[in-house]
This record gives structure tokens, sequence and C-alpha cells, in this order.
């Protein structure tokens, strides 16, 4: 039998080492199908629900993995679901490859079913590189340098196969004109700067005092060139969220996550320090960094388009954080006065008396604090931690403290509802034998995240550790938006936006195999943990929680506490809980006049 496109693409894919695609069937790709099924499965087809939960999963294959992370669409709908969750992986500067099926090419420009121009629909998401196959010798350098783009320049790319091209038979460029020969393979370089502009940046830290530095995604794989750095200059060290897991959380210098969800001693690193090391991180939000002129900055990124584009940098840096941080350390002095790392550590001390307060304050009827508070030192050894956007992801960020060899992610640039399921099913095929816990509200859990537990109770049983959890915190209510309506624009809840339907989600997992718990007592919190992480099987655990604990912003400034006095005035249709809550959790932040940061 000849070798199809389809045949030919599946062992290309392979040779370069894929081994699983997410995806869901459709007939604009049944060759490709075909070509996995007669391969033995050598490549994994792992069914989502959904394309969008497909793209997800294989963002967060590549985020767990390192590697490059595929799905796969059929034509018309089936590739255009495929977008959210593209761009999850295209503002975290993961490396997927989308591949798309379309309709045959002779009804191309034809107005025919499912026909969408699919080359402009993905430009911008991977405009790296997509690219249409039209003949089959062309299949050979369309996978070649999609992979190699998307690995290389840690890119979205994607591959558009017509239906018909599919079950052509194959074959191989000719040695002729307008033909290309391309290979398999890619090694990522070394990418260190040059020596002079490393001293530079020994220069401006060793004058240093008060050092501060931010770590990110791109620090996960430098945790000991940090901390070798930091113990020298005598640095406290804040995380951005999607480098949550660059440095463990038992470290007393280090101030946990910065920014709307961060912590008040990240806050305090940011406004009081003279010298700031920015190591991997593209966090955006200015107003937790130093204010321009306040400190010196350095910053490390293997991507040149995002250094000094969130402070202005003295020295900016091109290269891996590791090699970098590892060339830099020589050039260090070791600081004698260690009063800064004090002040630093003492914040961070206090901090932890206030999170446990916040956490064991009686709320009505579960504190959502309380959920995460009493997760974190239950987790096992090299759990993996995902989160959704929304308040739970104040609670995963403040909350669940990270020991070595732990991992931890969400959607971060994008911060996409939607992604905690997808992103916890994806890390369970990369590590089978790992903890996998995720942590969703309600409103993502109705969006679209109750059916991918179709897809944990396909796939579960063939898993080496039955130990995937799902955390739902239910509070009937899409509360992130709830309290930035209050908090931001000073507008009391819009019952119509916010309310959503109370779903007994244990009892949905219960219906398809799964464990289920609820748990409506905050005595009961800690033994449900216990409970789910002994299951012999996956387990959803819901909380139901008080939507009135605020979810704010470690340091609340003068005119966001104007904005929430205002909601008040206005008056609030659940006012005596959020009062009631808002005084056991922050009264001395919020109430207007305390803060001089006007």
């Amino acid at each position: 039998m000849a070798m199809t496109v389809s045949d030919y693409f599946i062992d290309r894919l392979y040779q370069w080492g894929v081994r699983r695609i997410y995806g869901y069937p459709g007939d604009g790709i049944n060759g490709i199908l075909g070509a996995l099924q007669r391969s033995g499965e050598k490549i994994r087809f792992i069914q989502a629900r959904h394309e969008e939960m497909a793209a997800f999963m294989a963002s967060a294959d590549a985020k767990f993995s390192g590697g490059l992370g595929v799905c796969l669409a059929t034509s018309g709908p089936g590739a255009t679901h495929l977008i959210t969750g593209l761009y999850d992986a295209r503002l975290d500067h993961m490396p997927v490859l989308a591949i798309a099926g379309q309709q045959a090419r002779a009804g191309l420009g034809g107005h025919y079913q499912q026909e969408v121009d699919l080359h402009s629909l993905f430009k911008d998401v991977a405009g790296a590189l997509v690219e249409q196959a039209s003949t089959p010798p062309q299949v050979r350098h369309l996978v070649d340098r999609g992979i190699r783009t998307a690995v290389g320049e840690r890119r979205v790319t994607a591959i558009i196969l017509p239906n018909d091209l599919q079950e052509e038979e194959y074959s191989e460029p000719p040695h002729a004109h307008g033909t290309l020969h391309s290979g398999i393979g890619y090694s990522r370089p070394k990418v260190v700067p040059y020596e002079k502009d490393l001293q530079r940046a020994a220069d401006v830290l060793n004058a240093g005092k008060k050092v501060a530095i931010l770590v990110g995604a791109g620090a996960l794989q430098a945790t000991d060139e940090v901390i070798s750095v930091a113990e020298k200059l005598g640095a406290g060290a804040a995380k951005a969220l999607l480098g949550k897991a660059a440095l463990p959380d038992d470290l007393p210098w280090v101030t946990g996550t910065i920014g709307l969800l961060g912590t008040e001693p990240s806050y305090e690193l940011m406004t009081k320090c003279d010298t700031l090391l920015m190591i991997g991180s593209g966090f955006p939000y200015s107003e937790f960094l130093p204010e321009e002129g306040q400190a010196r900055g350095v910053q490390i990124d293997i991507k040149p388009d995002m250094l000094s584009l969130r402070y202005p940098m003295e020295v900016p840096l091109e290269g891996d954080s590791a090699e970098t941080l590892r060339a830099l350390l020589p050039l260090l002095e070791e600081k004698t006065d260690r009063s800064w790392r004090k002040k630093i550590e003492k914040s961070r001390e206090d901090w932890e008396k206030t999170l446990t307060e916040r956490a064991m304050a009686k709320s009505d009827p579960v504190n959502p604090q309380r959920v995460a508070y009493e997760l974190s030192p239950l987790l096992p050894d090299l759990s993996i931690i995902t989160s959704d956007s929304g308040s739970c992801a104040n609670w995963f960020a403040r909350d669940i403290k990270i020991r070595r060899g732990m991992m931890c992610s969400l959607s971060g640039g994008l911060a996409s509802m939607g992604a905690g399921v997808p992103y916890a099913i994806a890390a369970k095929f990369a590590y089978p034998e790992r903890p996998v816990v995720a942590l969703v509200g309600d409103g993502a859990m109705q969006m679209n995240n109750m059916a991918e537990l179709i897809t944990v109770a396909k796939y579960w049983k063939e898993w080496q550790n039955p130990t995937w959890i799902c955390c739902v915190f239910n509070n009937e209510d899409l509360n992130q938006v709830t309290w930035e309506q209050r908090v931001m624009a000073g507008d009391p809840k819009f019952e119509a936006s916010q309310n959503i339907p109370n779903v007994p989600y244990h009892r949905f997992a219960e219906s398809i195999g799964l464990k289920g718990i609820y748990v409506d007592r905050e005595d009961a919190v800690a033994d449900a943990w216990k409970e789910a992480l002994a299951a012999d099987r996956p387990v959803l655990i819901e909380f139901k929680t008080d939507p009135n604990v605020p979810p704010l912003p470690p340091h609340v400034k003068f005119a966001q506490a104007k904005k929430f006095a205002t909601t008040l005035l206005h008056g609030d249709p659940d006012q005596a809980g959020i009062i009631k809550q808002t005084a056991k959790q922050v009264l001395g932040s919020v109430v207007p006049g305390r803060d001089k940061d006007k």
C-alpha cells in the first residue's frame, strides 16, 4: 500500500519527537486520523471534548513537559475553536503546533461548506509560520519548518491540510529548481551576553544596597542560580505568577507573588528597593514595580522584544536565565550588610501570620482562602497544581506554597477562564505518575470545564497514579469581576451579569464514575482534602464558599478605597456580607485616608 500524505505527515511528526496530539475528530481530518490508526498509535491521539480545550491542553503540555505541544482540529468550526487556546500559548511564549483540516482544494474560493480562510484566521496567533499545503512534497518542509520555528522561537505555528491532499500518495521533492529538501532536528543554543555587558550588570548590582529580584516563567529552570545570586546580593525575591514554581516558598527571603494577586511583602520589596533584577518575566503591571527613577535595573530575558519593556532597564541582557546567571555570579560581590535581607524576612514572617488569620476568619459557609490554605501543607511531593482565572487564582497565588520539585501554572498572559481543567489533564498525560490538583471557580466549570471531566473519566484508569483532583469554589458568583466592579468602578454588584446557577458539581462527577465530595463546613475542609488525596480515582471536591470574602490586591490605594466606599454608598445587594468579611480581612487597608499613596 502506497504511503499517503497523511501517513508521511504522522511519521515525520514522530521523527521530530511528537508523542501526543490533543484534538477532536471531523471529516476535514479523516486522512490524518486514519494515518494515526495505521501507525499503531505511536503518536497518541487524546480526545478532548472541544477543540478549545485541546489547544489549552497543547499549551499546558508544552509548559509542563518543556517540549512541543500539538493540537489537531477539523476544518471550519473545528479550526476556529482552537483560537483561544492557541492565544494562551502565544501570550505565554509556548511552542505549539496547530494542525487544521481544510476543504478540498478544488472547492476553495467557492463558498463551500465549512470553508474558512484559515490562513487569515491563524495569521496573528500563529504569525511565526502559518501555511496551507498544496502538493505532497511541500508537506515535508512545512512540518520541519513549522516545528523548528515553534520550538526555536517559542511561538505558535499552524499547518493547514486540505482533506483531498491528505489522501494523496506521498512523493519526496524532486532534485529540481523550485523545490526544498529540509531536515529534522533542532538544538537550542547557549545564549549568554558578552563579558562587558555582564560586567556592567554586575557593577549595577554590586552598587545596590537594597536589591530586589523578580522572577518569571523564564527562571523556572534557573532555581539554583537565582538562589546563589540572591544569597550573594542579600536580595529578596518576588515571583510573577507564571514563575511561582521558580523558587520554593520555604526560603524566608522569598516574598511570594507580585501584583493584583500578590503579597504585601512583594509590594514592599518593590517600593523600597534601590536596585531591580528582573529574570525571565514579562510581568505587566507597572504600578507594582518600582517607580521610574527609584531603582537601577538589570533584566535577563531570552527574547529581546521583552527587554526594558516593563521598566527602563540600565542593563538589558539577552540570554538564557540559568546560563547568564552562572556567568554573572563570579562578578558579584558578597554583601556583608544584611539589614535589607532581615527587613524582607521580617515582612514575610508578619505576612504569613496575616495569611493565617485571614484564612481562618469565619465565613458563611466556607472561607475560600481557607480551602487553599488547608490544601497547601497536604500536597504530596512533586504535585502539579493548576488554577483557573478568577478569584480562585488569588488563593492559588497567595496560599499555595510551592516546594522544590512541584510544578504549577495557569493561563498567564491571556488570563482566560476555562484553562484550569484542561491544564490539569495535560499535566497528567505529561506526568502520569504525579498527583495533579486543579483549582477552578464555578464560572469556569459552567463555561466549559465540566465537559472535560468526561475526558478524565475516559482516560484516568490508564494513569499510573490516579490522584487527580478538581477543586470547585462554588459561590454562585462571577466573583473576581464582581469585586472589580466594586473596587475599580465603584459600582454595586450587577446581579444580572454576576449571579450564576447553583450546580451540584460533585454529583455530576459521581454520575460519570468519578468520586464526588461536598463541603459546606469550615471544620471539614482539611479532612475533605485528605479524603480526596487518598482516593483510588479522580475526585471533584466542591466547596460551598462565601462570595463576600474580598480577593483584593495586597495594597489598596486611596482611589480604590474611594471606589469601594462609593459602592457601599450606592448600596450593594450583598452589602451586609461584604462589610462583615472586608472588616475581617482587610479593614485597615480599605478605610479612606489610611493610604497616603493618593
